[in-house]
């Protein structure tokens, strides 16, 4: 039973190879990864990966988007009717479907399951415009809590639009309302605002308990290119320290003075600063805060579970904290600590409408 994974990020390496742990038959190399480089710098991981022999094969993916393909962009036309809407989204759908085709690495149609995080992004739509059923996985922990984005991307109209989508295969809904997506993996069905026929649960944290001190080992490696200088960082910490999760939040210079008021703020309350970088933040922290210790952006943060020494304290702005096992106190900022920075607006639209 072949299997493969189209990945966007670390952490969807991380959840996959979880996956691949937790399955019965683990020891029989039968799946393969793809790691797409259209969001993330994965360096060497593809190199990592591949020396230790654990997926059948590694593939990388010039994933391309939307804006990459100019006649697409006749189809986004906001002005345009019902009618014309539907028309138009018709063949976006198709058009980007079948664009990605020469970018692929791999056919598809020779694996039994396939499992893709974030099938809005295009291979998605390539699926769907090729007929090969797959399954849809959250893109982070717990991504859905704050906003169904299969529901607010399409209103008004929504259950019209997922008959088109589901049944008719006239348009593309992502999250399980594809014609081809067989299902759609969730960390928490009971966290989520709205129902989901195709929600299937499978809890991130139960795959993380039932890891062997082995795997744990086997994670470090993949992950962490520079085990001895993190384990430095670790030990180096003050005795008491806050660790600020970084993200990719709005732009750089309103980013920069969030971290200067949160640095001002902690450190007079006597605490170490240490920065854990986003895969996806290419804020330059060396330049900005030379003084501060930083855990690169390649190591997933679920990766500091794996040692014994704890931060007093977490704090991330919008990152879900719930598989946080490294701190003894986690503050999560939200969106009431964003607005003091930026118009409400240009954030509000990462959390679920009323």
């Amino acid at each position: 039973m072949r299997r493969i994974y189209v990945c966007h990020t670390y952490y969807h390496v991380y959840v996959s190879i979880l996956k691949e742990f937790a399955r019965e038959d683990k020891n029989e190399k039968q799946a393969t990864i793809i790691l797409s480089k259209m969001s993330t710098d994965f360096e060497n991981l593809k190199e990592r990966l591949l020396k230790t022999g654990f997926f059948e094969d590694v593939f990388e993916y010039d994933e391309k988007r939307p804006e990459f393909f100019e006649d697409l962009a006749q189809y986004k036309d906001p002005n345009a009717g019902a009618i014309k809407s539907i028309v138009n989204r018709y063949h976006f759908t198709k058009l980007l479907g079948k664009y990605q085709e020469p970018f692929l690495p791999v056919d598809f149609k020779k694996y039994d399951e396939i499992y893709v995080y974030c099938d809005s992004d295009p291979i998605g739509y390539y699926l769907n415009y090729k007929h090969i059923y797959y399954h849809a996985l959250e893109d982070g922990l717990n991504t859905l809590k704050n906003r169904d984005f299969a529901r607010t991307d399409n209103t008004p109209h929504f259950g019209l639009k997922v008959f088109l989508s589901k049944r008719m295969n006239i348009i593309f809904i992502q999250d399980g309302y594809g014609r081809y997506c067989r299902d759609m993996e969730v960390n928490d069905v009971s966290i989520l605002k709205y129902p989901n026929p195709y929600y299937v649960e499978v809890s991130r944290q139960k795959l993380y308990e039932r890891l062997t001190d082995e795997e744990k080992e086997f994670l470090l490696d993949v992950f962490v290119k520079e085990k001895e200088k993190l384990v430095r960082v670790l030990t180096e910490k003050a005795s008491k320290t806050a660790l600020i999760l970084t993200e990719p939040l709005t732009t750089l210079d309103v980013r920069k003075k969030i971290f200067e008021d949160l640095i001002e703020k902690y450190e007079k309350e006597g605490y170490q600063i240490i920065f854990k970088q986003h895969p996806r933040d290419e804020f330059d922290y060396e330049t900005n805060f030379p003084d501060y210790l930083r855990i690169d952006r390649t190591v997933p943060m679920e990766m500091l579970n794996f040692f014994d020494s704890k931060f007093d304290l977490v704090i991330s702005v919008f990152t879900e904290l719930e598989n946080v096992y490294f701190a003894k106190e986690k503050l999560r900022l939200g969106r009431d600590f964003m607005d003091a920075y930026e118009d409400i607006s240009k954030h509000e639209a990462k959390f679920q409408s009323d």
